[in-house]
């Protein structure tokens, strides 16, 4: 049986073995790039936590849409990153890193743009099947953090609370495997969003504890800095999109295949 060019196009890039500790060192080179060139990832995470902080304000009494949103920007989070993984990838260069190199990577670039829409379609799913949710069969309005704390998540006569989570990871995962490495990949190499999707696939199923550790670290860190009125997004943000930099250079081989600019 003939092989699709997409997967073909996808084995040009190996899977490198990794321990299954190693998210840990991800994490420690994405401090020291954010410690190297900060301006970039704090402005970053500033923008992330205002634009949360604007989302509250204006929806503030309708926490039925709030979970949605919050929880869906894990989804989109590895796209928002595309400038900060330019920075890291200069810094792994030797070349110049500042803000510049941050907004460059956003000009105008057709298979980028093909994955955001993506993931934001996943996202905005997400965000309907979330309220759909929660206002359609929660046992009375939920309107605040603690309406949906006591309605949804303490309801010891609901599973409401099950359904939402096995709702959420059954859109997580597949988004998650297909955008770990995807999206850096499609800024270092030119390849196929198919082929790069299919390489984020490759490794997930060679790497399951790793990458089950990985996503409980993103999803972990990131729980914290909402948790934290959103401050804590300032710097966990960029932090984790560094470090998400380092994931996709451990993970992958690229060796003998063209560098994109």
């Amino acid at each position: 049986m003939r092989e699709s060019p997409a997967l073909l196009e996808s084995r040009r890039f190996g899977v490198r073995a990794i321990p299954a500790l190693r998210p840990l060192g991800w994490l420690g080179r994405g401090w020291r790039d954010l410690m190297r060139c900060p301006l970039p990832g704090l402005l970053h995470g500033l923008l992330l936590a205002l634009f949360g902080a604007a989302l509250f304000t204006l929806a503030h009494d309708r926490f039925w849409l709030l979970s949605g949103a919050f929880t869906g920007f894990l989804l989109v989070a590895p796209i928002l990153a595309t400038g900060l993984y330019a920075v890291s990838r200069a810094l792994e260069r030797g070349q110049r890193a500042d803000l510049g190199v941050a907004l460059a990577a956003w000009k105008p670039e057709g298979r980028l743009i093909v994955f955001g829409v993506l993931l934001a379609f996943a996202g905005t799913g997400w965000v309907m099947t979330s309220a759909s949710l929660v206002t359609g069969f929660s046992a009375s309005p939920v309107r605040t953090p603690m309406d949906f704390l006591k309605v949804v998540v303490l309801n010891d006569h609901s599973v409401l609370f099950e359904a939402w989570l096995a709702m959420g990871a059954l859109l997580a995962a597949p988004v998650f495997a297909s955008s770990v490495v995807a999206i850096p990949l499609l800024l270092d190499r030119q390849v196929g969003v198919l082929a790069a999707v299919l390489t984020s696939w490759r490794v997930v199923q060679a790497h399951p504890l790793p990458m089950a550790l990985w996503a409980a670290l993103l999803m972990g860190l990131t729980a914290l800095g909402m948790a934290t009125l959103l401050l804590g997004l300032v710097v966990i943000a960029p932090w984790l999109a560094h470090a998400s930099w380092h994931a996709y250079r451990d993970l992958v081989s690229t060796a003998g295949l063209e560098e994109l600019p």
